[in-house]
């Protein structure tokens, strides 16, 4: 398998897990010039911003360093054009988390509020 084919696997088992959970999945692969959401979903006026990464074993040390400071700066430019774009009037309460989804078909580990972004008044 691919590393493309893993990530669109990953991204499927993801979604998933989160609709199991109770979330509502409101777009798949959200691009802008920016970059790109892999799920955005929604549970009680909340709207979550979800990074999936699947890789072969879990490194919970690792998974924290996947997403560095402009990995977090890009997901936080493509979720504001996705809240002016989808979400007009007063903007929902946000969230940045993210699910890992081991290759050998394990549990999906997710990390709520992986990570916190500055919004501009």
């Amino acid at each position: 398998m691919t590393g493309h084919e893993r990530g669109r696997r990953g991204e499927t088992v993801a979604a998933r897990y989160l609709t199991q959970k109770g979330y509502e999945i409101l777009e798949r692969n959200f691009r802008t010039t920016r970059g790109e959401v892999d799920i955005v979903c929604g549970t009680a006026g909340l709207v979550v911003f979800v990074e999936v990464k699947s890789w072969r074993f879990l490194d919970r040390e690792a998974l924290g360093d996947a997403i560095d400071h402009r990995k977090r700066r890009r997901i936080t430019s493509v979720a504001r054009r996705y809240l002016r774009e989808r979400c007009p009037g007063a903007p929902p309460s946000v969230r940045f988390d993210v699910v890992y989804v081991p290759s050998d078909n394990g549990m999906p580990y997710h990390i709520q509020g992986a990570f916190e972004s500055a919004w501009p008044e």
